[in-house]
């Protein structure tokens, strides 16, 4: 069992949290120019004469004489100066104050908007980080800057405020204290020059300050510092086990069901709720014995006291008023309200407004009549329509008369009494009440007409007969309510398995698409499955868009539907058919509601021969929340692969700029003190020299152009724009110009085989791939080793491999040594290279439909040297083959 003194586990966690973060103490103003900040630097003194170490962060006194005399002797962090539109502009200094680590500090203008270039947008970001950091903070803020106000306040005052914060700032707050004045002296401060400049005061008492607006944003404030001391109320006695409910504030308790009072209990609670200025709850209790007719009608009030404001709650359950009674004292309830229950001439068990009056004496009750005038309930047996109820009520008792006949000469009538009470118990519990009642009677007559002296004939003169009749009547009754009860509960158990086994299915059939233009189809194919007809319809540039329709053949929804569309779209509330707005559209539309607001609606159309049951209903609000999900994770999904493209794009262009920068800044600089050194002493130098010197240019030139054209061929590459010209290609031709284009491979030996070997390939684009790889061996292996070019045919495909005994590839760097910019880690040595020659020819090989392969160490050199590489491509032969 429960031990109600135990404390609420989420009330400590959240203690505990507040715990390891260091105090806020705000001090809101109800409206600018009441005395905030000179309330909080007065503090902050008595704070410092008391032997704290008490810094102001930043203050803003606005030419305040009272304010600047509070500061006193308080030290002050100096600003943070930045540039920002050709201006110098300060800024408070998070770093400092964080460096400096006082024991209180001091934060003027809590929802100041900071210059770009700062490291929060918004001040109390920075506020956040330092109480993150064990910093306590002392912060001032007005009401008006409050962003669930920024509506009320722009109403109110005709002045739209554009600095807000959120409301979950004030949660971060351990103490609020109110600063207020009334209107009357806060306008005489203003007349006075005491808030601002004698010509800005007044255009400002004729506009924003107002005495009807003070007043309204007074009563703002109170109302704000007061729900924030009921939240801390209510932690307090969560964490401490203390039973509510508490009179220190008022909260309201409506409990709804499937009854014709339900909606007046909502509306009652509602005008209560406004009259009290407090907060309100709806709770609705499933039972058992719920039918799925009366789970639907509940859903109606439920759905009202949503749009009333009410914070809603379903729980499952037999007793209603535990149930009722334990959600009121956890949450610091003082009021109920219930509706009156209807008259019936026999009660088993008490209303359950008497129960609650007689259970709930710590609570205010409302009893609210019902709107609709009814008579009192009779009772009206349910008959069967269907023949075969009756069919195995009278075969049941048939077979007990035929069995009884047969065994007359061993069973005694009084025995076959028990078999004919088994079997109206049984035909009660598989057909119900009614059905086992007449089972009862001619079970009885059967039995006295066939089997009790005198036999054939209907006599009750004896006390036990009557006895066996009542007996009869009686566990017939019992066993068809019983009966009744569980066939009740097996439905409602199998609505919410099926309701479970829907939300699973949908979950996992809305998981597969990866697109949201696949996932709209999907969401209408699942909803289709369901009703006739389904639709997924967003906001377009013009208006709605129908996005996807099943079966395609249901055309095009009507204009009544499309308003209902608008309406659900904007208001976020379902419209159309079977809805109180606009119920004469053909289709029924849900919103889909996600964290970013309404990502779409819904569309359903009923089936022409009667409206949606219950079940169905609950599935298709279901699959609502399911394609909000869905939708929510491929736009994730999308937003984290365009992330990744664009991390992957900037590195890319960032590895782009530091190759250019350095291979083309060196062979620059070589070309430049050539060409300076030639020009300024052409005539002095020997020729020897001169020449070297022009080769340098030449050499460096062509360094130059090899590494643009590799840059031009990653940008064929990568742009999609290279289209090979596969054709059978000679592959000895074709090694000999890539030796004439590489004139460092001096020890490239070629191995091909007799006759030669033919590629299905792009003979430039081939050419320039086996250039890069041999050009990458030679520049990775000593002068002097070996280098070899083979070439092989088997399988109908023809490898080329280039072999070299340079410094190899360390294992790490082997699966990345084909990307773009990447250059293997080898320690100290530095290879002139930009990393785009193995790419390239990746590129060009796979292009032409091949692959290319690097492995290193060489498995045929030996152990105490070099590791060596080698470098395959594969490509399809179209030459004789040759055995590899």
């Amino acid at each position: 069992m429960q031990d109600d003194r135990r404390p609420d586990p989420d009330a400590l966690a959240a203690a505990l949290a507040v715990a390891h973060r260091a105090p806020l103490r705000i001090f809101l103003g109800a409206a600018p120019g009441v005395g905030k900040t000179w309330e909080m630097l007065n503090a902050g003194r008595q704070r410092a004469a008391e032997g704290v170490d008490v810094v102001i962060g930043v203050v803003e006194t606005h030419g305040r004489a009272e304010t600047q005399a509070q500061i006193g002797a308080l030290p002050i962090l100096p600003a943070r100066r930045l540039a920002y539109r050709g201006q110098t502009l300060e800024e408070f200094d998070l770093a400092a104050a964080l460096a400096r680590r006082p024991q209180l500090l001091l934060v003027d203008e809590l929802a100041h908007t900071n210059v770009p270039g700062s490291t929060h947008a918004k001040r109390w970001e920075d506020v956040a980080e330092l109480l993150e950091a064990g910093i306590p903070v002392w912060a001032t803020l007005n009401v008006q800057h409050l962003e669930s106000l920024n509506d009320d306040v722009a109403r109110i005052t005709g002045v739209r405020v554009t600095e807000t914060l959120p409301d979950q700032v004030l949660e971060l707050a351990a103490e609020i204290e109110l600063i207020d004045i009334t209107p009357s002296e806060l306008r005489k401060r203003l007349t006075e020059g005491k808030v601002y400049r004698p010509e800005t005061a007044r255009r400002a008492l004729d506009a924003f300050f107002r005495e009807g607006n003070l007043t309204a944003l007074r009563e703002i404030a109170l109302r704000r510092v007061a729900q924030h001391v009921d939240a801390d109320v209510r932690d307090y006695m969560r964490a401490n086990a203390i039973k509510g409910p508490w009179p220190a504030g008022d909260r309201v308790l409506a409990l709804i069901g499937a009854d014709n009072a339900a909606e007046g209990v909502v509306r009652h609670a509602k005008q209560l709720a406004d009259a009290l200025r407090a907060p309100w709850i709806a709770l609705h209790v499933e039972r058992p014995k719920d039918s799925v007719s009366g789970l639907l009608k509940a859903q109606t009030p439920a759905a009202l006291a949503g749009r009333l404001g009410a914070e809603v709650e379903t729980q499952a359950g037999r007793d209603v008023v535990t149930i009722a009674l334990d959600l009121a004292a956890a949450r610091n309830v003082t009021q109920i309200v219930v509706g009156r229950p209807r008259p019936r001439r026999f009660r088993w068990k008490l209303p359950v407004a008497a129960q609650l009056l007689r259970q709930g004496a710590d609570f205010h009750l409302h009893v609210v009549p019902s709107t609709v005038q009814r008579s009192p309930r009779r009772f009206r047996p349910h008959v069967p329509t269907a023949p075969l109820p009756w069919a195995m009520a009278i075969g049941m008792i048939a077979a007990v008369v035929a069995a009884g006949e047969l065994c007359r000469p061993w069973v005694d009538h009084e025995a076959l009494g028990m078999v004919f009470l088994a079997a109206v118990m049984a035909v009660a519990a598989l057909q119900g009440l009614t059905v086992g009642l007449v089972a009862a009677a001619l079970g009885f007559v059967c039995w006295n007409f066939f089997f009790i002296p005198p036999l054939y004939q209907l006599t009750i003169d004896n006390p036990r007969d009557v006895i066996a009749l009542i007996v009869f009547a009686i566990v017939a009754a019992s066993s068809g309510v019983l009966a009744g009860r569980v066939r009740a509960e097996a439905v409602a158990a199998q609505g919410r398995i099926e309701g479970l086994r829907r939300i699973g299915l949908f979950s996992r059939r809305l998981g597969e698409p990866t697109t949201e233009e696949e996932l709209m189809i999907e969401i209408a194919q699942q909803a289709a499955a369901l009703v006739p007809a389904a639709a997924v319809l967003t906001e377009g540039p013009s208006g709605l868009v129908t996005r996807a329709i099943r079966p395609e053949t249901s055309g095009r929804l009507d204009e009544g539907s499309l308003a209902a569309a608008r309406w659900a779209l904007s208001r976020q509330e379902e419209a159309g058919a079977g809805t109180p707005t606009l119920p004469s559209a053909a289709w029924r539309l849900l919103p889909i509601r996600t964290a970013r607001g309404v990502a779409g609606v819904l569309g359903i159309r009923p089936p022409e021969d009667g409206g949606l049951s219950g079940p169905t209903l609950q599935a298709v609000a279901a699959l609502a929340d399911q394609a909000a999900v869905a939708l929510e994770r491929v736009h994730l999904s999308g937003e984290a692969a365009r992330g990744a493209a664009l991390s992957e794009t900037q590195a890319l262009r960032t590895a782009l700029l530091n190759s250019l920068s350095h291979d083309l800044r060196t062979p620059l600089t070589a070309i430049r003190g050539a060409a300076e050194t030639l020009r300024a002493a052409w005539a002095q130098l020997p020729d020897e020299t001169r020449a070297d010197l022009l080769a340098s240019i030449e050499e460096d030139v062509g360094r130059m152009t090899r590494f643009l054209g590799n840059i031009m061929d990653l940008t064929r590459l990568e742009g999609g724009d290279i289209a090979p010209r596969l054709m059978p290609v000679p592959l000895g031709p074709l090694v000999e110009a890539v030796v004439a284009r590489v004139p460092e491979a001096l020890h490239l030996a070629v191995s091909l085989p007799e006759g030669g070997v033919t590629v299905k390939a792009d003979a430039g684009l081939l050419e320039q791939a086996l250039t890069n790889i041999v050009e990458n061996a030679v520049k990775y292996s000593p002068v002097g080793t070996g280098i070899v070019l083979r070439a092989a045919v088997g399988d109908g495909m023809a490898r080329i491999s280039v072999a070299d005994e340079g410094i190899g590839i360390p294992p790490e760097d082997l699966p990345n040594i084909f990307d773009s910019f990447y250059r293997a880690r080898r320690g100290d040595r530095v290879v002139p290279g930009t990393g785009l020659g193995l790419a390239i020819a990746r590129g060009f090989v796979q292009a032409m439909g091949g692959t290319i392969t690097a492995k290193s160490p060489r498995d045929d050199l030996a152990r105490d040297g070099l590791p060596g590489t080698i470098i395959t491509i594969t490509l399809p032969a179209a030459g004789p083959l040759v055995a590899a």
